[in-house]
């Protein structure tokens, strides 16, 4: 009888290990985004500029805005003290306006708060709520989470009226695991000690990097004379600095991203939790959460269209006497800028 049950015991012990093996190695099937700026008031521009930062990063990398959900408790671009508005830069030299003329904010101003932000990872909203605002994970999704903000130890503020928890944030991160909301999650977050947010997850398969330990703050990296407020926080500067680096076909993995950072720089220590996680980080990409897995080539060349063929005919369902106007059949260019194909006539 004993021998009986030793053979069950290890049939259990086979069958347990090679399901968590299977689980190891199981590829993900598509990539979102929940990227959230928590903090309203001017003196706050640095969160926004953090958060619309990773938006570019990410979209530049391939995941769609249908895939992005981004929550931004304040708009800078159009507060009456930005200098330059419609605008929000990430650097001094104002190089780049991350606020662009293609970002889609989903959630912003009131809109968010603790519950929208719980309800949106668990799924549990209502009914009426539009596509966009809705996170349509499953069970192969990989989710980038990202916050930003001011924090304490176990805690996040939301709109400096109110707080959510890391044991609330544990417990919705659970709730996605039991309703089959995701295959992995990269939880990464930039506020005064930020580890503390990590601290009481439970669920499987979470990597989570957080700017500071318990008892640090997260500093700023520099200030803008022009505008008059620092534009950027220390952390995610660097880790900016490290995507710009990254393509779509990119070898780099999880591991060189969450060294980005180390204490010389940043001044405050970065924390790392990786016991949930099944995977190495160094074996796994960082496209893995920052890209997308959608079978797209992108070129930076510029593409010339044969003279006599007309762009969208057979969507708009032109006749063929337009088709042969002159109007069709001028030569036209298509190439990318600012991260989208643009038509430009008779380039010469």
């Amino acid at each position: 009888m004993s021998f009986i049950l030793s053979i069950l015991f290890l049939l259990v012990c086979s069958t347990s290990v090679f399901l968590q093996s299977s689980q190891v190695e199981a590829r993900h099937t598509n990539n979102w985004a929940v990227l959230v700026d928590t903090s309203r008031f001017w003196f706050n521009y640095r969160h926004v500029a953090n958060v619309l930062s990773i938006y570019r990063s990410v979209k530049r990398l391939g995941i769609p805005d249908s895939q992005i959900i981004l929550m931004v408790a304040d708009d800078m671009a159009c507060n009456p003290r930005n200098p330059r508005p419609a605008t929000v830069f990430n650097n001094a030299n104002q190089h780049i306006n991350v606020y662009g003329d293609d970002v889609e904010v989903d959630y912003r101003g009131y809109e968010v708060t603790v519950e929208n932000f719980v309800r949106l990872l668990t799924g549990r909203l209502p009914a009426d709520t539009p596509r966009s605002k809705q996170l349509l994970t499953d069970e192969g999704s990989n989710v980038l989470v990202y916050l930003t903000g001011h924090g304490g130890d176990g805690f996040l503020k939301f709109q400096d009226s109110e707080e959510v928890t890391s044991q609330e944030l544990a417990d919705a991160l659970e709730q996605m695991w039991q309703k089959r909301r995701y295959h992995e999650i990269f939880f990464m977050i930039d506020t005064c000690q930020a580890a503390s947010m990590y601290e009481k997850f439970y669920s499987p398969n979470i990597l989570a990097v957080a700017s500071s330990l318990v008892g640090e703050d997260s500093l700023s990296h520099h200030v803008d004379p022009a505008i008059g407020v620092y534009i950027i926080d220390r952390y995610t500067y660097y880790a900016l600095a490290f995507l710009e680096t990254v393509q779509p076909d990119s070898m780099k993995s999880m591991a060189e991203f969450l060294a980005v950072c180390p204490k010389r720089v940043c001044i405050s220590t970065v924390g790392v939790r990786q016991d949930l996680f099944a995977r190495n980080p160094h074996s796994v990409p960082i496209t893995d959460f920052f890209g997308a897995l959608r079978p797209v080539q992108l070129t930076f060349s510029s593409l010339v269209l044969p003279e006599n063929q007309c762009f969208d005919c057979e969507k708009i369902n032109i006749t063929s006497s337009v088709k042969s106007s002159p109007i069709a059949k001028k030569a036209r260019k298509i190439g990318y800028v600012n991260q989208f194909p643009v038509l430009i006539e008779n380039l010469k």
